[in-house]
């Protein structure tokens, strides 16, 4: 017993070997090496993608070809923007249906006084939410079977956005000449405070690290990406669907919609609309944290499978880069040793195609209202809390969301 007790005594204090730092350098660098080629040749397309939307005028024989529907409640802070930009677009709308969910403030009245310059403007409020639907796609399901079927398109749109007075007409174009069957629009953020400006970007690149940027095209339907803030779909199409139903229960109906659509063949288009869509989201890093955060895993629109095989993509290129180069530097492991020597190199590689990325993303961003913009170059130190914030919603229902609450069977 008591020369066990020295035994065990004699191993207090030993210190990782050289041996052990290697093995776990290269098991790292055995993750981070296949991910880094992967997200190069995402990132490689880039220069392929499809261009930005440009202002478009109206074209003849458009007239009253779509229906908009906006969900909306407790909007009232912020659908003034958004139903000024809807009521400058041209003869191609034929109605404005604002669906909204029993709002507790001023959104009814706001879009009544919309209506009495724009008889477009329709104010309804959907059915009560069924237990088996989440609010968001319940609202626009509702607003679809209500539109006037005359209309050959529908766009849904949310009240946070501010539409260019060319939106529409732009979208019509690209549809009709380039044969979309459905298109969706990244914006142009606007960002306003510190923490948002340091924050969002970053969660913003988790998206262009799993599904490359908009105007990607060559995606297989599993993998489409999509924007439910503009969604511009041929009616005939979604009625084919069965409207939202697909979506019902997702919290991002907007990515499970359209790769359902996608899976059936049709032409599906996630495009860079900043020159003709901004949005305003979020206000603040902690709001931006909590409300975006949650719906950037898609695990309502992936298996499990792609989820964590994303997240460990995330992980080896945008979480792991900045800790390990630090720790790296501070350490002195890259010394006499080659491995750790290549591991330094490589993720100070995937920081500099960071630091390139954020001169790429920022035509995505409205910055002139913006207090200390210069916050948004320093976005990359948030990378490793983007990645954590995936983590967490993936591990995460919703019971929050868009001021509704649901159970844990939602």
């Amino acid at each position: 017993m008591n020369n066990l007790g020295v035994y065990l005594a004699s191993l207090e204090g030993i210190q990782p070997s050289g041996l052990v730092v290697n093995m776990i350098i290269f098991l790292l660098l055995a993750i981070q090496v296949p991910a880094t080629a992967i997200l190069l040749a995402r990132l490689s397309r880039g220069p392929q993608r499809h261009p930005p939307l440009e202002p478009m005028q109206p074209e003849p024989g458009s007239l009253g070809k779509v229906s908009i529907v906006v969900p909306t409640l407790n909007e009232a802070e912020r659908i003034t923007p958004c139903l000024r930009g809807l009521s400058q677009q041209s003869y191609e709308v034929r109605e404005i249906l604002v669906v909204d969910s029993h709002s507790q403030d001023g959104t009814p009245s706001l879009v009544k006084a919309a209506q009495q310059t724009d008889p477009r403007f329709r104010l309804m409020n959907d059915a009560p939410l069924p237990k088996d639907w989440v609010g968001r796609p319940w609202a626009l399901h509702n607003g679809f079977l209500a539109s006037n079927e005359k209309s050959d398109w529908i766009l849904g749109i949310d009240a946070d956005t501010q539409p260019h007075p060319q939106l529409v007409a732009s979208l019509l174009h690209t549809a009709l000449t380039e044969g979309y069957d459905l298109i969706t629009l990244s914006p142009q953020f606007i960002l306003k405070y510190p923490g948002e400006l340091w924050l969002q970007p970053a969660l913003l690149m988790t998206l262009v690290y799993r599904f490359g940027p908009a105007g990607e095209t060559t995606n297989p339907p599993e993998r489409v990406m999509a924007n439910g803030q503009c969604f511009f779909c041929r009616r005939s199409l979604l009625a084919q669907v069965g409207g939202y139903v697909s979506a019902k229960q997702s919290f991002c109906d907007d990515v499970t919609l359209a790769r359902h659509i996608a899976a059936q063949g049709a032409k599906v288009g996630f495009l860079d609309g900043a020159k003709i869509f901004k949005v305003r989201m979020y206000e603040g890093a902690i709001e931006t944290w909590r409300e975006w955060g949650r719906s950037l895993d898609l695990k309502d629109a992936a298996s499990p499978a792609q989820v964590w095989g994303d997240w460990l993509l995330l992980l080896a290129v945008q979480g792991l880069p900045l800790p390990l180069t630090l720790l790296l530097l501070v350490s002195g492991a890259t010394s006499d040793n080659l491995i750790a020597t290549l591991a330094l190199g490589l993720n100070l590689f995937l920081l500099l195609v960071r630091l390139g990325l954020n001169f790429a993303i920022a035509p995505s961003y409205d910055r002139t209202q913006a207090k200390a913009a210069w916050m948004f170059w320093l976005s990359p130190l948030a990378d490793p809390l983007a990645v954590l914030r995936i983590l967490l919603s993936s591990l995460q229902t919703p019971k929050r969301w868009r001021g509704r609450t649901y159970g844990a069977e939602s």
